[in-house]
């Protein structure tokens, strides 16, 4: 089946939304992410929140799958005490996208993970996170850059085999690997920066925001994984 593959990127719900004469609640996504799929060869399609039984069925209509940057993850997801420093619970956002991470690792539906859903991939794998770090967002609303290094063999380091300087907004990183996963990429710092799943058909979570920089790689890695992974349909007689 030819055509550009279909990826689905998660959304949220934010009140207060303004447009023309309207203030309404909306399902939300910055542009950078739907504009990196398109620059990487995507189709990319807004996945609003919906209820966590309904992942397996979205999922089964993507090529790919997006997990979009946001809140910080609930402690209690990964059985930790909540710091001062952790911002306040997106429960709704946490099960859906938790949802829809297990229903594509299910389906072995390339899947993406950026900042939020990179850390919500090591938590969908029983891993941990730590819940306040320095030096990684040091001006509040304004992304800063540093450069991260990505680990020889992996499949991140086949995407982007170099040192490069990238986007980046957080104060929470992985901190004990969740089943499976291994790290890809690591900031000067030591800080965990990418991570992938072996023996998946393409799983990768980057903490940085790849929809905030010009280079698509990690993007593009993902679309064409997800064009690799379409089943082969015959030419139907008409």
């Amino acid at each position: 089946m030819g055509g550009r593959p279909l990826i689905g990127v998660s959304t949220y719900l934010e009140s207060g939304a303004r447009w023309g004469v309207w203030e309404l609640e909306a399902a939300l996504l910055p542009a950078g992410y739907p504009r990196l799929v398109q620059r990487a060869g995507g189709l990319a399609a807004m996945l609003p929140p919906d209820a966590p039984e309904h992942a397996a069925a979205t999922v089964a209509r993507l090529d790919g799958l997006v997990i979009a940057g946001g809140p910080d993850v609930e402690p209690v997801r990964y059985g930790a005490e909540r710091d001062p420093r952790t911002g306040p619970p997106a429960r709704e956002r946490d099960a859906w996208e938790l949802a829809l991470i297990r229903a594509a690792l299910a389906a072995d539906v390339p899947l993406l993970g950026i900042c939020r859903g990179m850390q919500l991939l090591n938590v969908a794998l029983d891993g941990t996170l730590v819940q306040h770090l320095d030096g990684h967002a040091e001006v509040v609303g304004v992304f800063g850059h540093h450069p991260v290094k990505p680990v020889p063999g992996t499949r991140y380091a086949q995407a982007v085999p170099e040192e490069t300087s990238v986007p980046t907004y957080h104060h929470q990183s992985v901190d004990r690997l969740g089943t499976g996963l291994l790290p890809s990429a690591h900031a000067a710092d030591g800080t965990v920066e990418a991570i992938e799943l072996p023996g998946a058909s393409w799983v990768l979570g980057v903490q940085w925001h790849p929809e905030m920089g010009e280079d698509v790689r990690v993007m593009r890695a993902l679309v064409e994984a997800a064009l690799s992974a379409r089943p082969a349909f015959e030419d139907e007689a008409p």
